[in-house]
């Protein structure tokens, strides 16, 4: 899975959250949620991608850019 870490810290910011509160609300500790984002994204679950995207509101195009970019 590529993952476009600039748009997602993007979202995150457009949403007024930080990675502490994504980690948070997806149930994750943030350490954890930093480890995969400093690792571009790619040890993210399916189950992690789909609860950060219903935290952030993102639709089908705004998940597939920032999640599957290569696809």
């Amino acid at each position: 899975m590529a993952v476009d870490i600039q748009k997602l810290k993007g979202r995150i910011v457009e949403k007024s959250k930080n990675v502490n509160d994504v980690a948070k609300e997806i149930g994750i500790d943030k350490s954890t949620l930093y480890r995969k984002i400093k690792s571009n994204g790619s040890t993210l679950t399916i189950k992690e991608v789909t609860a950060i995207a219903k935290c952030l509101q993102l639709n089908y195009d705004d998940i597939k850019a920032i999640f599957f970019k290569d696809l």
